[in-house]
């Protein structure tokens, strides 16, 4: 008998291991998937005891059925309804900022349109310690299962603000004593060579066009990463977990070289 498979309103359906766990963790999880047998696992024995925890009944589909549910998705045979945290945006910025610790580090994404590259990119950020995600609300891939899968449980983790208007929102961390460096592969400063310290903010374009103009005028300064081989491109995921780690980079040699601070906003 075929399985109902309806979205309820403000929920969606998410694919993968380390997705799924994710939302488990969060308490978000609405019903549970799975076409795969016990094996066993220490993975499994974790899906079923915190299905347990919250009274969660785990469903028994097959492949087929999943494929249908989520196509073109590498599901890995589970997949979970759950409850997707909400988006913020402008208008939350005040308080997400003020939540924040010292020095923090912000990953503005403008107008990325592949869900994959989205949800590596989230990844990543997750990896380096991001505090938070802008993204703009016009050209930009959605939060689909596509990019959650790709994200490995990180969407599950980042305050993730869509904006309208970024040029405006640029401004207003700017205001905050943010500086914002954008990634340009034509710029003629090499992201090592700028000052990664304090509160900063790392901007990358979308596939193929790069930054729109508009942004880049609203940035401290574009930056390049150095590469030294026959291909001069990178895919805009790649290019930001490479600008990522430099900021981690900079701020782990810092705590070893104490004493300096980066110079204060100009107003």
């Amino acid at each position: 008998m075929r399985r109902r498979s309806s979205t309820p309103y403000g929920q969606q359906w998410l694919a993968g291991w380390h997705a799924v766990l994710a939302a488990l963790r969060a308490n978000r999880v609405k019903r549970l998937v799975c076409a795969l047998p016990d094996d066993g696992s220490e993975r499994f024995s974790m899906l079923c005891r915190l299905s347990a925890d919250q009274g969660i009944t785990m469903e028994r589909w097959d492949r087929r059925q999943l494929d249908e549910l989520l196509p073109g998705v590498v599901h890995q045979g589970i997949a979970c309804l759950h409850e997707g945290r909400a988006h913020f945006g402008e208008q939350d910025l005040p308080d997400l900022l003020a939540s924040m610790d010292a020095a923090p580090v912000l990953l503005g994404l403008d107008a990325i349109q592949d869900p994959r590259n989205l949800g590596a990119c989230l990844r990543s950020a997750a990896a380096f310690g991001v505090g938070m995600i802008v993204v703009t609300q016009d050209r930009s891939a959605p939060l689909s299962a596509v990019a959650r899968k790709a994200a490995s449980g990180a969407a599950e983790l980042l305050p993730y603000c869509v904006v309208a208007n970024l040029a405006r929102v640029l401004q207003r961390i700017k205001e905050q004593g943010f500086w914002i460096y954008g990634l340009d592969g034509a710029a003629s400063v090499s992201l090592p060579e700028v000052d990664l310290h304090g509160p900063v903010m790392l901007l990358a374009g979308g596939e193929g066009h790069g930054l729109r103009q508009l942004t880049k005028k609203h940035c401290d300064a574009l930056v390049r990463i150095p590469s030294h081989g026959a291909c001069d491109t990178l895919n805009v995921a790649v290019a930001v977990a490479i600008g990522l780690y430099e900021v981690q980079r900079q701020r782990d040699v810092r705590r070893k070289k104490p004493g300096h601070q980066q110079g204060a906003r100009l107003t």
